[in-house]
């Protein structure tokens, strides 16, 4: 009876095995790759911030155009900002060395006359010394010329000493109201966002008028002649990763049309959230033209094999049993696998006949 039945089961397997597609393996070339999907980044992109709170007062270039390094983007306004540079200004002024001069020769002509002074006193302070040895004169009036001739010598040591002082602290007040002034104009400056990089200007976010602040990005500019292909790479395939491997891209935007690129950089830090890593990639032979944020996929060849004998991936079980024509059910040994197709090393050959297992 379980004969029967069997040779019955048989009959309709082969009956429905007949009303099936037939294929034969083929050989050809074979790649295995690692998937991975991302997105393109012109090289250098960068977001621009402010390093100032305040209102945009200014925009000085549209989206799409070409900037050099330190070209204005934007500028920000800050009332604030303008007054205390104007006080810098002034104080650097006022407190110029130059415009101090009238303060030291004031000062120099102070030790002139205490030197005159002093000379004067000496002069009379020996003459009665003099006098006192031939007993001419009292003690008295010796000692009044002495103390004279002491007094105006200190009044001139102290005079230079005034002197040094003034045109030393008239020297550092000038100094240090250029640095105010620098410090300043340094400040302004922060209200001018200007481009890092020769490039083009891909983002402006905000319109004049706008209130932003440091957190608040400003424009994005990235350097247009030049791409990066940024790929998540899962944790169970980066090992299998290296830098100089051929990377083949698809695009939405070409349709059909595949491009070859290869790994340059490998990222060693995990992504915690999507378990991934980040993979950089740069064009073999890219197509002409190109904007930031573009999505891709991408397959990673990790080795390529050359007629190889191949059969969908869609006709085994188990990616180890094929079904032969005749319902036979044969083990194979696979070697490559892509997206598509699966080499086999064993089990059957090019002439055997194929039905997709149900």
């Amino acid at each position: 009876m379980n004969k029967i039945i069997f040779i019955a089961l048989s009959l309709v397997f082969l009956e429905c095995g007949h009303n099936k597609e037939k294929i034969k393996p083929t050989v050809s070339d074979i790649s295995e790759s690692v998937y991975a999907s991302g997105i393109i980044k012109s090289k250098n992109q960068y977001e621009a911030f402010a390093t100032v709170n305040g209102v945009i007062e200014d925009v000085f270039v549209s989206e799409g155009d070409t900037v050099n390094i330190g070209t204005p983007i934007l500028s920000i306004s800050s009332e604030a900002q303008k007054l205390n540079k104007e006080n810098a200004e002034l104080a650097a002024q006022f407190a110029d060395f130059n415009n101090n001069q009238g303060k030291l020769n004031e000062a120099k002509l102070a030790i002139d006359l205490a030197k005159s002074k002093m000379k004067n006193d000496s002069a009379l302070y020996f003459r009665q010394k003099a006098l006192w040895q031939q007993q001419v004169g009292t003690r008295v009036d010796l000692e009044q010329r002495e103390l004279a001739y002491q007094n105006s010598k200190t009044a001139w040591y102290n005079a230079q000493v005034n002197f040094d002082d003034l045109k030393r602290q008239l020297v550092f007040t000038s100094t240090q109201s250029k640095k105010n002034l620098q410090i300043s104009n340094k400040q302004e400056s922060d209200f001018t966002l200007r481009s890092d990089i020769k490039g083009t200007v891909y983002s402006l976010p905000k319109s004049k008028g706008e209130m932003v602040g440091l957190q608040t990005p400003l424009a994005v500019i990235g350097d247009s002649r030049s791409f990066i292909l940024e790929m998540q790479v899962d944790e169970y395939d980066i090992l299998k990763v290296r830098t100089g491997q051929t990377v083949l891209i698809t695009m939405d935007s070409y349709k059909g049309k595949v491009f070859k690129a290869a790994v340059t950089k490998i990222y060693p830090m995990m992504n915690e959230r999507s378990k991934s890593f980040l993979v950089e990639a740069q064009f073999v032979d890219g197509p002409q033209v190109l904007y930031p944020n573009v999505t891709f996929e991408a397959s990673i060849v990790l080795q390529t094999k050359s007629n190889a004998l191949l059969v969908p991936r869609n006709y085994l079980l188990h990616d180890s049993v094929v079904v032969k024509s005749n319902g036979e059910h044969v083990v194979v040994k696979t070697g490559l696998m892509d997206y598509k197709n699966a080499e086999i090393l064993s089990g059957i050959s090019a002439n055997d006949e194929l039905i997709k297992p149900e």
